[in-house]
């Protein structure tokens, strides 16, 4: 008898209870970063036209026509965005870039306009994005607008970063490296030594170091295109790389940068700050520790100096750096400890500094880390930790100066002290984490089975020859082939016993 199939819809308990693909997490948190991210690019906008220059949105659109001001920096917004297609697509989009790039130098050329390149590749990166709208679905499409968010997002940060830096030469009249030359005395002053130092192995020294310093987006990048080289091959993501934790620290430090102004020794007590210098002394006469009060400064010079960005920068790539070869880690450890020597040889910050930018960055690391593989409470304790500490380390040079410098032999190796405190807790956290990953149980590829051992190929053969002697031979026959391919076809074993072929012959139904 047959029976007219039910028009009730089946319950919740029965289909399982998905939320809508627009409210599942993963889709809420990008959505929101997004938002929020365009946000604050609008109210850097308007308080970029507020002072009479333009912000970063305009500064990015501006170089689809006009003149870019870094080709190169363009150049590596295609290099990341390119990690998403194959080495055919590569190929033609780095072709494409080039003939938009010499199409712009000629007219350019004929107007006598500005001339400068990178129009080519900002192009292409725009044109994957259109491509996947337009042309893909599902996760190729999600795939392509992800590599050109990544493109984007390197040249938006650095476009945000110099707006924000302009901003704070605009707003904050006085700086504050008063107080930070007095709580650098009880570090030993260390830019005023290797500065002293550079000075005396110039110009090999400066040479090899200004190299350093001014490339350090490249070995990062280089370090990031390495992690994101499968992407393509893979078609996603890791859960967690190096430029990541790059764009969340330029886009977070120069926020500190308004609460704690600083120019830099160079110009608060060199040549570099000509009538706005204390004194030209650095790095030649110590400055006299007396009571500290804010400098009055120029409307051009960038507060940029707590924390040290470079050092913070420097101290991901070192991290990130220890996963790939013996030739990257050593690299890796040379870049720290050169930017490291330049920032300080250089006049551009103090020792105090540097250990907020040790700090700070690995406290964005973390917490980015934690964010794409899940947190637990060491992460919790980490991220809390190295905020604490970042927070006590700006309130000591800023309320504790004369002290500090009155008590070298305290608070010198106090300092010291609570930055390796963080140091370590990354170290184990960073470690028990990937302890975690690696016993985590492996995912199974769908329709895999596991290979039967020896006590299973034996049980099957002999229910095999009893149902052998119950139902005779033609249907013993049948019974022990389909014994066998059961066996055989989820090994993955031929008679070739080649560990890495499939199975030679389909499974008997």
């Amino acid at each position: 008898m047959m029976t007219e199939p039910t028009r009730i819809p089946p319950r919740d308990d029965d289909r399982g209870t998905q939320p809508a693909p627009w409210r599942r997490p993963r889709v809420v948190l990008w959505t929101t970063a997004g938002v929020v991210t365009l946000g604050f690019l609008v109210a850097l906008e308007i308080v970029a036209r507020g002072y009479g220059f333009s912000g970063p949105i305009t500064e990015q659109s501006r170089e689809v026509i006009f003149a870019p001001e870094s080709g190169p920096l363009l150049y590596g917004g295609l290099a990341l965005t390119m990690v998403v297609l194959t080495w055919r697509q590569r190929l033609i989009a780095l072709g494409i870039a080039a003939g938009v790039d010499v199409a712009f130098f000629l007219v350019r050329w004929a107007l006598d306009a500005d001339m400068n390149f990178g129009n080519g590749a900002l192009w292409v990166v725009l044109g994957v994005a259109v491509l996947g709208v337009t042309r893909r679905t599902g996760r190729e499409r999600l795939l392509l607008l992800k590599g050109t968010g990544l493109g984007l997002l390197l040249v938006a940060g650095h476009k945000t970063g110099d707006t924000w830096l302009l901003i704070t030469s605009k707003t904050r009249a006085t700086v504050l490296d008063a107080y930070v030359a007095a709580a650098d005395h009880a570090l030993a002053d260390p830019s005023w030594l290797v500065g002293r130092f550079l000075n005396a192995t110039a110009p090999v020294s400066t040479g090899i170091l200004h190299v350093v310093y001014g490339q350090l987006p490249l070995a990062a990048a280089l370090v990031g295109l390495y992690q994101l080289r499968r992407v393509a091959v893979d078609r996603r993501f890791p859960a967690h790389h190096l430029v990541r934790t790059f764009l969340v620290i330029g886009l977070f430090g120069p926020a500190i940068y308004m609460i704690f102004p600083v120019v830099g020794p160079v110009y608060a007590y060199g040549a570099e700050g000509g009538a706005w210098a204390t004194a030209n002394i650095w790095p030649d006469i110590l400055p006299p520790v007396t009571d500290p009060q804010p400098i009055p400064f120029d409307g051009i010079t960038p507060r940029n100096c707590m924390p040290s960005l470079h050092t913070a920068w420097a101290v991901t790539l070192f991290v990130h750096s220890r996963d790939g070869s013996r030739a990257m880690r050593w690299a890796g450890t040379f870049w720290l400890a050169g930017t490291l020597t330049a920032t300080l040889g250089f006049g551009y910050h103090y020792g105090a500094d540097l250990l907020a930018g040790v700090v700070f960055a690995l406290t964005i690391e973390t917490a980015m880390r934690c964010s794409a593989h899940g947190w637990d409470r060491a992460c919790v304790r980490m991220v809390a930790l190295g905020t604490a500490v970042f927070a006590a380390l700006l309130a000591s040079y800023r309320w504790l100066p004369t002290e500090m410098a009155a008590r070298p032999w305290l608070y010198g190796p106090l300092l010291l002290l609570v930055t390796g405190a963080v140091i370590y807790a990354y170290v184990r956290t960073a470690r028990s984490a990937r302890t975690a990953r690696d016993r985590a149980p492996k995912a199974e590829v769908p329709g895999q089975r596991p290979a039967p051992d020896d006590s299973t190929e034996a049980g099957e053969a002999a229910e095999a020859t009893e149902a052998t002697e119950a139902v005779g031979a033609t249907e013993a026959v049948g019974a022990t082939e389909a014994v066998g391919a059961a066996g055989a076809a989820p090994t993955g074993t031929d008679d070739s016993q080649d560990p890495g072929a499939t199975g030679a012959r389909p499974e008997l139904v």
